[in-house]
């Protein structure tokens, strides 16, 4: 029997995301692994009765988990099917993409393979930071989340697959190093190309040049006092009752 959904999530989406699957079905268990290691500890017998659902989580629940979940797992994976894979805002911003979105499919073995169930898109306005693309993007997977949530709370099959197909190169921490390891002969519009995609120094990489057999790291400008004041707050769902 379907009564329990595990949530892969971070701890303020917890309870925004929990309230809006519960308030379709109060009587569900809600589990909230913290870390692979706390996934992987959850017993047989829960698996058994449960759901798996991903929202932008960075755990990749291996094949091992996915075998002996007795109702599939999801993930809403925070770029479209044309940016799959690691941080898809910045590759978007480093391709120049027109369009971003946010995508919801079945997990499979290999990350961002499983078959699409829903997928949201909006036109990328001129001149967005990656920062500003991701919380666009943030409020689609949000959007997209909400739309969902009632046929994952409630029936015991997935959402059936719509006629979309993952598409594009296949992003990764090791794809994202490499563009942050600059050529020494860079020309002028591929160090812009990389300053507004990978410039911030995210995930401990900063963009980094070897000359002359020294090492030199991007420091990113300082941002003015006035700047910081109207810093945009970080992302927060917050998501209406469950009709």
């Amino acid at each position: 029997m379907f009564d329990t959904i595990i949530l892969l999530t971070g701890p303020v989406e917890q309870t925004a995301l929990g309230a809006a699957l519960r308030g379709h079905r109060p009587s569900l268990t809600m589990i909230y692994p913290a870390s692979l290691a706390e996934l992987l500890a959850i017993a047989d017998t829960t698996l058994r009765r449960a759901r798996l659902i991903a929202f932008a989580s960075p755990v990749i629940v291996p094949p091992s988990v996915l075998e002996r979940l007795g109702f599939g797992a999801c993930n809403f994976h925070p770029g479209p099917p044309e940016f799959p894979g690691f941080s898809p805002a910045q590759f978007a911003i480093y391709h120049d993409a027109r369009t971003f979105g946010a995508t919801a499919h079945v997990m499979a073995e290999r990350v961002d393979e499983g078959a699409i169930f829903d997928v949201a898109r909006f036109d990328v306005p001129e001149n967005t930071s990656v920062a500003d693309l991701e919380l666009l993007g943030y409020r689609e997977l949000a959007a997209l989340f909400w739309r969902n949530a009632a046929v994952l709370a409630i029936n015991e099959a997935l959402p059936a697959p719509i006629a979309v197909a993952w598409s594009g190169e296949k992003s990764s921490r090791r794809k994202y190093r490499a563009l942050c390891t600059l050529p020494p002969d860079v020309g002028a519009a591929e160090l812009e190309r990389r300053l507004r995609a990978f410039g911030g120094g995210y995930f401990g990489m900063p963009l980094t040049v070897m000359l002359h057999g020294r090492h030199f790291t991007y420091a990113p400008p300082e941002p003015r006092d006035d700047a910081v004041k109207q810093q945009a707050p970080e992302p927060r769902i917050s998501l209406p009752a469950a009709e």
